[in-house]
């Protein structure tokens, strides 16, 4: 038997109303709605997170999380961007791709002692497993997702 505890949820916020949901990762072709809204929880791309839901969605996830630090400025970020893109529709239901603008939210960035971006760092259960830094080839970071 299958409990809350021991099931791939993840806490997402809501992109719509930034209500903070849980989700059962198992369940992602049902198409998840908002507790709060209604709307769609999309889980087929990187979600935004910010130092105030950082935690709880690291901590709180029972799949891996990997947290895209970047800022709309960033040349080698948008590079990223579709890579990401590809990895979250790839691996929906098994990882969570998060992003995290590093200028509007300094805190976490500086926590986590980030010095260039992109840097992506994974999460198992609030703890980094892993780190990249800079714009990476596909096949690297197929490499650096299928490590965590």
């Amino acid at each position: 038997m299958t409990t809350a505890s021991t099931r791939s949820t993840a806490t997402v916020a809501c992109l719509f109303c930034g209500t903070l949901n849980r989700v059962d990762m198992e369940r992602v072709a049902d198409r998840p709605k908002c507790g709060n809204c209604g709307k769609p929880i999309l889980l087929d791309r990187p979600n935004a997170i910010s130092d105030a839901t950082f935690d709880q969605v690291t901590r709180d996830t029972m799949v891996p999380v990997v947290v895209d630090f970047y800022a709309d400025w960033c040349g080698p970020c948008k590079i990223m961007a579709p890579l990401l893109d590809d990895a979250a529709h790839k691996r929906a239901g098994t990882l969570l791709m998060a992003k995290l603008d590093t200028d509007r939210n300094p805190l976490t960035g500086q926590r986590f002692g980030i010095r260039g971006i992109p840097t992506l760092i994974a999460f198992r259960k609030g703890e980094e497993v892993g780190r990249r830094v800079g714009a990476v080839p596909p096949a690297e970071l197929e490499a650096f997702l299928n490590s965590i």
